[in-house]
């Protein structure tokens, strides 16, 4: 009945997106869907696509390790994502023709700029994608009994099939579907969790004491604070959350939809990290990446499992989905348009789009292959965006004075101070090098500002 469940899920899943993409264009339906989306679809289509792997069972896995600090250190996604709509989205409506990272910035520091955002953003996207596959890859071994190779095949072929054929129209639609079903699944999956683990009281009495409660050590509060803010800026304006902000009607419905998912971010951070705390009671020598799929299978009976391993597969692949669209327009909107001296035509550009998407997912599965922990691999992955590229855009899109010295110097210093407090310093304070690196990028930033404000 389980199996059932789930291939029956998965086949629906890959019809939806083939419907719902059909009779793409041009490029930007490819991107962007023709902008035409209100706050609940841009709510439900963002919060399925960061809800991934890393958010949802890496979540779980760091838990059942280290405690309730993780579902802390998450809070600074919330946090970021309040903030974007209070901020950033309103100002939207100033890009209606934009449909990449890479389109903003050429407005504001040239093309140079533009393919420069292209590639970060390139590499990111492919980083957490094969994040997000190697999870899938896990869920179906542990759930469906396949080989771990098999089941990223399997995961990774049917997300291809439907972003390959319907670029964001059947990635929306299947992302709706896809929240649907996980914002019922997992709560659920919490509640019965504590109740099979013997009721709340039996959890606080039997995890080790410091998982409940945060270390006010000053190592301790420095290195929360520090993952705290690699998640504020870590994926902050990232190539697939902010064609999120170009695909709405007009800026009201962008805002209030990321508002209401950074919203519902913080009690879902809690509940599937919760979950690996249940894991825990359940069984102390687990494997820490399966806690939330034991907890599926110990404490729901056969149909519902069968509902909620389908909201756990469905979890990783709208976030897959995501950023397989998103690496897509990054390599062909910002990185081969830019250099081509006659333009494609609209159906050449959405054909190179979709054959760049093929290519993106097959590289995603040989990556998957490598993967540990998939939320140490969004950490890495957020080293090759925060450091370059996050400062030089919001302050385009604040309508700071921007240069391309000035994005030329930032991006120079973020990455320098990444690389020497990563690999020569080794990370003191377990401060991560996204964070030193940010900084470093907005000071350099900001003193040539007043260079150039002082040579005036």
């Amino acid at each position: 009945m389980t199996n059932f469940i789930i291939l029956v899920y998965l086949a629906g899943v890959l019809i939806i997106g083939i419907l719902a993409g059909r009779g793409i264009k041009n490029l930007s339906q490819f991107a962007v869907a023709g902008k035409a989306y209100g706050s609940m679809v841009i709510f439900a289509t963002l919060s399925a696509s960061f809800i991934g792997g890393g958010f949802s069972m890496g979540n779980a896995e760091k838990v059942f390790l280290f405690g309730i600090v993780n579902i802390v250190a998450l809070w600074g996604f919330s946090l970021k994502e309040i903030l974007v709509a209070g901020y950033i989205a309103p100002r939207m409506d100033r890009y209606r023709d934009a449909i990449s990272v890479g389109d903003i910035m050429e407005v504001h520091y040239g093309k140079t700029a533009k393919v420069f955002s292209g590639l970060f953003g390139f590499i990111l996207c492919a980083g957490i994608l094969g994040a997000q596959i190697g999870a899938i890859g896990y869920i179906t071994n542990v759930f469906l009994g396949f080989e771990r190779f098999w089941g990223i095949l399997l995961g990774c072929s049917i997300v291809i099939a439907y972003a390959t054929a319907g670029g964001m129209k059947a990635v929306v639609w299947t992302d709706i579907v896809q929240f649907i079903i996980l914002a019922v699944g997992l709560p659920m999956t919490l509640f019965m969790g504590i109740q099979s683990a013997g009721g709340v009281e039996h959890i606080i009495s039997t995890v080790p004491q410091g998982h409940l409660s945060i270390s006010l050590e000053p190592a301790a509060v420095i290195a929360l604070f520090s993952l705290f803010l690699a998640f504020v800026v870590g994926e902050t304006l990232v190539p697939p959350y902010l064609q999120r902000l170009l695909i709405g009607r007009n800026a009201s419905q962008v805002v209030r939809g990321t508002l209401y998912s950074g919203l519902f971010s913080i009690p879902f951070f809690a509940v599937t990290g919760l979950i690996g705390m249940v894991a825990l009671v359940l069984n102390p020598e687990l494997n820490p990446n399966l806690a939330m799929p034991y907890v599926v299978q110990q404490a729901l009976p056969p149909l519902l499992q069968g509902i909620v391993i389908a909201a756990v597969i469905a979890i990783i692949m709208s976030s897959a989905d995501s950023f397989l669209n998103a690496a897509a327009i990054c390599f062909s909107n910002d990185m081969v348009k830019p250099f081509r001296r006659t333009p494609m035509s609209r159906e050449s550009e959405v054909k190179m789009a979709r054959c760049v998407t093929l290519l993106v997912g097959v590289m995603a599965v040989v990556f998957a292959l490598s993967i540990e922990s998939v939320l140490d691999i969004l950490i890495y992955a957020y080293n090759f965006w925060a450091p370059i590229i996050l400062v030089p855009l919001v302050m385009a899109i604040m309508q700071r004075r921007v240069s391309s010295t000035k994005f030329l110097g930032g991006a120079g210093a973020g990455i320098a101070a990444l690389l020497i407090w990563n690999y020569v310093l080794n990370g003191p304070w377990e401060i991560h090098g996204i964070v030193v690196g940010f900084f470093a990028n907005l000071l350099v930033f900001i003193l040539l500002d007043r260079e150039k404000k002082a040579a005036a």
